[in-house]
């Protein structure tokens, strides 16, 4: 996992296609739109499991549309990303939109994750902690979902 948002930033410097490929993908299921290969497969080309395969699809996708050129701040986790959003905006659905992803279960996990990045537009998210939590959704003990 380590370096991976690292390495799409650095393809996405020499190449803005690399962007427009990995939104359009979030519009098939993680890991079925050929064209995402090439930017995605170095990093899961020798994994076996396929939710984590899926994962760094659904994440790259994400970050594509979430790249802003102009962003600044420190990355922030999901979590305080929601706080930080709802303590601007002043709207009580932010915590609820939340807590609905937090128990969606795997199949409902992309779209409420594309909800939810979407709303938060203007904060800086940590993708790389995103990626790393969730590869360990399916967690028995959920400890994703209580951290």
């Amino acid at each position: 996992m380590s370096g991976f948002i690292e390495w799409l930033e650095n393809l996405n410097e020499k190449d803005t296609k690399v962007r427009a490929v990995l939104r359009r993908s979030l519009t098939f299921d993680p890991g079925t739109f050929v064209p995402a290969y090439p930017y995605v497969e170095p990093f899961v080309k020798d994994e076996d499991n396929s939710w984590r395969r899926e994962m760094f699809y659904l994440v790259a996708g994400l970050w594509a549309t979430h790249w802003r050129e102009d962003q600044r701040g420190q990355p922030m986790s999901l979590g305080k990303a929601c706080a930080v959003h709802q303590a601007a905006s002043g709207s009580t659905n932010t915590e609820r939109r939340f807590i609905t992803l937090l128990d969606a279960d795997s199949d409902q996990l992309p779209h409420r994750l594309r909800q939810m990045i979407a709303l938060l537009k203007e904060q800086v998210i940590d993708f790389d902690a995103l990626l790393k939590g969730l590869l360990n959704w399916r967690d028995d003990q959920k400890r994703t979902q209580n951290a």
